[in-house]
């Protein structure tokens, strides 16, 4: 993958950086474009097991869109931008891995949104959320109205976007934000630990784990308990869960195919 505004690892844990550091990671048309191009690639590699998404530097993971660029943007282009910008966060989110966003600085407005995304936030103890769009005349455009709202309940999602201030890492662990916060020396290796241990399971059973608790968030209870019997049903059709329980009675580590 060759890109200018990213640095990207690709493995059985790949990981993507944003990187424009001398601008904290903001993201203009061209960090969108990338990304999502680059979200389209790793869904297509099936030796993926996990994803970690960060920013480059120590300052910010995304500190915000461009706000030079978006200045000049009429109706149709801050239309056209805002759909970029929910392709690229649903793209993320609907990765058949694992995502993991690992925060080392401040994540404002859309980095927020694009943490929002991934399924899961680890935080150093100097990033900074927030949604600060009302302090510029506009809302959230890429999803932090809503995302927000359904990651730690309308209340606080609306005093967060209503005020617009920031909060500290140790406010969103509080509010059920992020899953985590460490010291930043410890944050991409924490990350990493969790990301081994995802990727050392069975990767069909963990992304229809992902399938199903995202699609069955929305859903009644009955229709959402569904579709997980008929998933967990699904899964004894494939090879990963043969080797998986015969490894169990053996008492040995399985060997996940994938299949």
């Amino acid at each position: 993958m060759g890109f200018t505004t990213l640095l990207v690892e690709t493995g059985t844990i790949s990981t993507v950086t944003i990187n424009r550091p001398e601008k904290l990671n903001a993201l203009n048309e061209a960090v969108l474009r990338e990304l999502l191009a680059c979200t389209e690639e790793l869904a297509r590699n099936s030796g993926v097991r996990a994803l970690i998404l960060t920013g480059a530097g120590e300052k910010a993971f995304i500190a915000g869109a461009d706000i030079a660029y978006m200045a000049g943007l009429d109706v149709r282009g801050a239309r056209a931008f805002a759909e970029l910008g929910h392709k690229v966060c649903d793209a993320l989110g609907a990765l058949p891995f694992p995502v993991i966003a690992a925060v080392n600085g401040f994540a404002l407005g859309g980095g927020t949104e694009v943490a929002l995304a991934c399924d899961f936030i680890y935080a150093s103890t100097k990033a900074k959320f927030g949604q600060p769009e009302v302090k510029l005349g506009v809302i959230p455009g890429f999803g932090g109205t809503q995302r927000l709202a359904r990651r730690v309940g309308l209340g606080l999602a609306k005093e967060i976007v209503f005020s617009g201030e920031m909060i500290t890492a140790e406010e969103a662990f509080r509010i059920g934000l992020v899953n985590a916060v460490c010291p930043p020396e410890e944050l991409m290796p924490r990350v990493r630990k969790v990301a081994e241990s995802i990727a050392a399971r069975g990767p069909l059973a963990v992304a229809e784990a992902k399938r199903v608790m995202d699609l069955g968030f929305d859903l009644t209870l009955d229709r959402a308990n569904e579709l997980e019997r008929q998933a967990f049903a699904g899964l004894f059709a494939t090879q990963d869960q043969k080797e998986g329980m015969q490894a169990f009675v053996e008492k040995r580590e399985p060997k996940f195919a994938g299949r």
